[in-house]
């Protein structure tokens, strides 16, 4: 009978599958891959993010960790030894042994910091300290936001690349067979048959080798995003709304308070500031209290060791303080003011590469634009030239030559106009993240 009930509490914990195990796979993908999505994913499963989420938890328990020592410092000791022989001393002309075979001792010691330059640092810094690393993670989550948008919309040119090629292919196919048909009627000679089967042979090898590309691109991708490498990931998004979201305002002025690299150079001022106060301090005693409470046990008998027990008590007040060092602590002050003076540089740099960096992006933008405004007048205009040189072609009208460049045309100005489109978006992110716009 326990061998039947075992068998059913195997076959039962067999059959039934790990909910939890389920539960993670499913949360593991993205049902619905929009451009927020993938961002918000990244920003959950990003190696780098989790590790400065980490570095947060890890200079917040370094800070509390300096800090306890402002509380009191309490320690117990005990001891516990045997003479095998007993030490001697010398003693009114006369070496005599002394002490006991068997000695302990319990004690138990208190230290308190009143004044040191170390603890008053850390007391002062602990919030900018926080501060700082908080800031490198927001760093680091813009420059995640940045590059999973970037990588996201290099899928989807390289994907609407494919999509253009297929296209061609269809027509360059319909026009395979209509001079096919024609040559065979005796109508046209070989010539445009021929070159139609090498514009197709073309369409197809240019489709292959963008095909081949987007694996690599999801790849990279996925890595950005800390996805799953064999999960399938199907991107969404709506063509008219990102027309109309890569649209911003040109007149928009930067402004050095919204980067995060200005925010973290002012943090580290601040902690350059202090540290040269520490330094100062040095000319400052060092000052702390101690105390102790010590019971001693002496005997020759080891179970008796304990029956008598010897006591003191004592309390006290250390200060403590350099003289003279060969002048080191004014050159510790010196090296500490010029290091002041470095970051007050490396702030008019930044600034300088801020504005730069601004210019640059908004002068791309602005081209994007204009280059994108022009390529889309044109999508509409190639198509309605192919339709109708094919219609002329079909009549007698125009040659095939001229339905190979009205299709070329074509291809090219809508791979154009979606290439333009990806460019104009990617260098609104650069103006985004030179204003310090990015939002994640």
């Amino acid at each position: 009978m326990r061998v039947f009930f075992t068998l059913i509490a195997v076959i039962y914990f067999t059959a039934t599958p790990d909910k939890s195990i389920s539960q993670n796979n499913t949360d593991s993908v993205l049902q619905n891959a929009s451009l927020i999505n993938c961002v918000q994913y990244a920003l959950q499963h990003q190696p780098t993010i989790q590790q400065s989420l980490i570095d947060e938890d890890i200079v917040d328990k370094s800070i509390k960790s300096k800090l306890a020592d402002w509380y009191p410092q309490l320690n117990l000791n005990y001891t516990i030894q045997n003479y095998f022989q007993l030490p001697s001393a010398f003693f009114g002309g006369n070496v005599v042994q002394t002490g006991a075979f068997n000695n302990s001792g319990l004690g138990v010691s208190l230290t308190q910091n009143l004044f040191t330059r170390d603890l008053l640092l850390a007391n002062r810094t602990a919030g900018d300290v926080r501060k700082q690393i908080k800031q490198s993670s927001v760093s680091n989550k813009i420059d995640v936001t940045v590059n999973v948008s970037k990588a996201f919309y290099d899928v989807l040119l390289t994907q609407k690349q494919i999509s253009v090629l297929d296209e061609d292919i269809i027509r360059l196919e319909k026009s395979l067979k209509d001079a096919y048909n024609q040559y065979q009627s005796g109508i046209v000679d070989k010539t445009d048959y021929k070159r139609a089967t090498i514009s197709l042979n073309n369409a197809k090898a240019q489709r292959k080798q963008v095909q081949d590309l987007i694996v690599a691109k999801y790849a990279y991708l996925k890595q950005l995003m800390g996805y799953p490498d064999k999960a399938d990931l199907v991107l969404q998004y709506d063509s008219n709304v990102m027309e109309r979201e890569a649209l911003i305002d040109t007149a928009q002025q930067v402004s050095f308070q919204n980067r995060i690299e200005y925010q973290l150079l002012q943090t580290q001022q601040k902690l350059q500031q202090a540290n040269v106060q520490y330094n100062k301090w040095s000319y400052i005693p060092t000052v702390s209290a101690f105390g102790a409470y010590n019971s001693s046990y002496f005997n020759n008998s080891f179970g008796k060791l304990y029956n008598s027990t010897y006591t003191n008590s004592f309390v006290g007040l250390q200060l403590s303080m350099p003289i003279f060092q060969g002048n080191k602590r004014v050159y510790q002050v010196k090296q500490a003011e010029l290091q002041l003076k470095r970051v007050d540089w490396d702030m008019i740099s930044l600034k300088s590469r801020i504005n730069a960096q601004y210019e640059q992006a908004m002068a791309s933008y602005k081209g994007n634009l204009a280059n994108f405004t022009a390529l889309k007048d044109n999508v509409q205009l190639a198509d309605e030239v192919y339709k109708t040189i094919h219609v002329q072609y079909t009549s007698g009208i125009k040659t095939y030559l001229d339905v190979i460049i009205a299709e070329s045309d074509l291809r090219t100005a809508q791979l154009n106009y979606y290439t333009a489109l990806y460019q104009l978006l990617e260098s609104k992110i650069d103006v985004q993240k030179a204003l310090g716009n990015i939002q994640y």
